[in-house]
């Protein structure tokens, strides 16, 4: 599919310069490629579940096809994943090992003795013993102290018995965790030297390298969810390195990280837990862009896709960073964009459970088989098939009309699942799919705004992926919120994300001491032993140190505050203190609703590296690429309705800044399909966002 946002000049020259972003989710792999003169196209195929890279390679040889683009001539290739956090929450990592200091092995299934569920009548683990279940945990002697002192040296006897053991189990990777290694590594080095030695190739993660920071727990997991990726994230990145390179590629592969910056492919092999969340963290990347194109600096992203929705809050034109993140239930201590992903997309499938309630996701139909109107196999109703039955997408111009849908295999599929046992209207099953849908992601929104005590009325919502303007408006009216911004490329904005970030290499270390007697010389040295780590890594990216801009955190919390918050410091500034504190109480009221004027303690310094990115997607303000505004109008059931409603339909390509509507309305373009519902009106702004505005009787 292609979507050119500029048309070229007859007997231009082609460019020989192309940037390619890539962005794979569970339905669909979206492709942003732009040329050397500014132009922009889309692309949307399907996702392969068995092996990922083989969408990534495919959309060059569509590139080639459709663009004349040639391999060769590809200046940057980004890439934002899945891999890393798929093979967590399918458990389909690799099997690992986890060797710790004596006495700690069963620190893993230990955890903190906090319970989520707390009256099950089957208790299991909370924690993530499928990790590493006892049998692949072993404890060696050797002791460091809190204060870095060797109090008994590295046994390597019982470190080899204890990783030919977990080998001949059957381990793929090994993650050493010893106690206190973040203050003295030498026994982890020691470790790594050996086992490389003895078993040449096996991946091995060390604590101190991953997660270099006190509590026990949380490196710990931290260091076995790198090793249990790691040889995933290898094999995949290997595979799409070769397959670029065969293809005459010669551009270095990068890769999006949790943070919201790129790494080097290379890099990202031996960092592999900073790949959770890849993608998503791309859309928040083009969130803020398009939201300080639109005046709206604070706004709330929901990037809908076919698996699920990921929903991220926007503060002042920053998103919020957090030193610990979410893969599933399980707590990550792993710097990550603030992403609230929950099960819901537009391949959700639809079921009436034993109760005889109506439920949709987590379980997706996924591309394969995909959605009853897929026509691919796939028997149970999804949202997609509901939009069908509802008028909101048209058959034949899904993905730009490249993929065809079969209306009458959604209408069926609707009815014999969910009609019929409920005994309702096909047409009022398909409301009663979306309306289910539409609280659970407004619960999802809810999660990042009211429980921080964080009105979301005073937030403006973008929609993004291939369903997200589907349900802006439904979201909005459910959480009261009056303004959505629709980016002029919502469906593959993650994708334009990524060639929007920066460059960004971070690094952190264990730093604990009361603001009232912080040591600013001891902060400083250990700020600058970071500088040079965060250095040489972008040596490593080719970079020159003239380019890279350096940024400092601390993690702050109240002394006696369990969980802390990043904030940016000025270690230069002789006020330091007291300007960290307020900016921590700022931050904290800000977030959680509340601050009070107690002590607060420093838990952990950052430096963080950066340089390229790009605070604009100024070459998507381009003019329409033509044809007739409005097309044939359309009947659809909405919400609230007894009887359906006639809808204008416009064409998205054809629509020039200024122009303005009201609801109902379907808004088509190639990347997604975006519904107005009764209340709303819109216009396009100078940016080719669409920003539509409820009247009062929308909420």
């Amino acid at each position: 599919m292609r979507q050119p946002l500029r048309l070229r000049r007859t007997g231009a020259a082609m460019p020989r310069s192309w940037e390619i972003g890539v962005d794979t989710g569970g339905t669909f792999t979206d492709v942003v490629c732009r040329d050397g003169t500014g132009v922009f196209h889309t692309m949307k195929l399907p996702s392969s579940r068995s092996d990922p890279s083989q969408s990534v390679l495919a959309s060059l040889h569509r590139l080639g096809e459709e663009i004349s683009l040639v391999p060769q001539d590809i200046s940057r290739f980004i890439h934002g994943t899945t891999v890393a956090t798929n093979a967590v929450l399918e458990h389909k990592g690799a099997k690992i090992g986890v060797v710790t200091t004596k006495g700690f092995r069963d620190i893993l299934e230990i955890g903190r003795q906090y319970r989520r569920d707390m009256y099950e009548p089957i208790i299991e683990p909370q924690t993530p013993v499928f990790l590493a279940p006892g049998q692949m945990r072993k404890d060696v002697a050797g002791r460091i102290s809190a204060s870095g002192e060797v109090v008994e040296p590295l046994d390597e006897v019982s470190l080899r018995s204890a990783v030919d053991e977990l080998v001949d189990d059957g381990a793929q990777a090994i993650a050493v965790v010893f106690l206190f290694a973040f203050i003295n590594p030498s026994h982890e080095l020691r470790a790594r030297e050996l086992i490389e030695k003895w078993h040449p190739g096996l991946a091995v993660s060390l604590s101190h390298e991953v997660d270099p920071t006190f509590r026990e727990y949380e490196r710990t997991i931290a260091t076995a969810f790198d090793a249990y990726v790691k040889p995933v994230v290898d094999r995949y990145l290997h595979r799409l390195e070769t397959g670029l390179a065969e293809r005459g590629a010669r551009a270095p592969l990068q890769v999006m990280q949790s943070r919201g910056g790129l790494m080097a492919g290379s890099i990202a092999r031996q960092r592999a837990v900073r790949l959770f969340l890849s993608g998503p963290a791309a859309g928040v990347v083009g969130g803020c862009i398009v939201g300080a194109s639109a005046g709206a600096p604070d706004l709330i992203t929901i990037d809908i896709g076919g698996t699920s929705a990921d929903i991220a809050l926007i503060s002042g034109g920053k998103p919020l960073v957090r030193s610990e993140g979410l893969i599933g239930p399980h707590a990550l201590r792993v710097a990550m964009v603030d992403v609230n992903t929950i099960g819901s997309g537009g391949g959700s499938i639809a079921r009436v459970d034993r109760s005889g309630s109506l439920k949709v996701g987590p379980q997706s139909a996924g591309s394969e088989p995909g959605p009853a109107c897929y026509g691919r196999g796939g028997e149970e109703a999804t949202v997609c098939d509901a939009s069908i039955v509802l008028g909101y997408l048209d058959p034949d111009y899904f993905a730009g009309g490249t993929f065809k849908l079969d209306p009458a295999k959604a209408r069926e599929a609707v009815e014999r699942t969910i009609a019929r046992p409920l005994g309702l209207s096909v047409e009022a099953a398909a409301l009663g799919i979306h309306r289910v849908l539409n609280t659970q992601m407004a619960e999802g929104i809810r999660h990042v705004s009211v429980r921080q005590g964080i009105d979301p009325r005073q937030f403006a919502l973008i929609p993004l992926g291939g369903a997200g303007g589907l349900h802006a408006t439904a979201l909005a009216r459910e959480l009261g919120i009056h303004r959505i911004v629709v980016p002029r490329l919502p469906g593959v904005l993650a994708a334009a994300g990524l060639l929007a970030a920066p460059v960004e290499h971070e690094v952190t270390a264990a730093f604990t001491q009361p603001l009232a007697s912080l040591d600013l010389a001891a902060m400083r040295a250990t700020l600058s032993e970071l500088d040079a780590k965060a250095a040489a890594l972008m040596k490593a990216e080719r970079i020159e140190p003239s380019a890279v801009i350096v940024s400092y955190h601390a993690d702050i919390c109240f002394i006696g505050q369990s969980y802390s918050l990043e904030i940016l410091i000025d270690p230069q500034r002789p006020d330091l203190v007291e300007r960290v504190y307020e900016d921590f109480l700022l931050a904290h009221e800000r977030i959680y609703g509340h601050a009070t004027r107690v002590p607060a303690k420093v838990v952990g310094l950052r430096t963080v590296h950066s340089a390229g990115g790009s605070g604009t997607l100024d070459d998507m303000r381009l003019p329409p690429s033509g044809g007739e505004v409005s097309q044939a109008p359309r009947w659809i059931w909405v919400s609230g309705r007894d009887t359906p409603v006639e809808a204008q339909v416009l064409n998205r390509a054809a629509l020039t800044p200024g122009f303005s509507f009201s609801g109902p309305a379907i808004i088509q373009q190639a990347d997604t399909t975006t519904l107005i519902e009764p209340g709303w009106s819109g216009v396009v702004d100078a940016a080719g966002n669409l920003v539509l505005d409820s009247h009062p009787e929308a909420l």
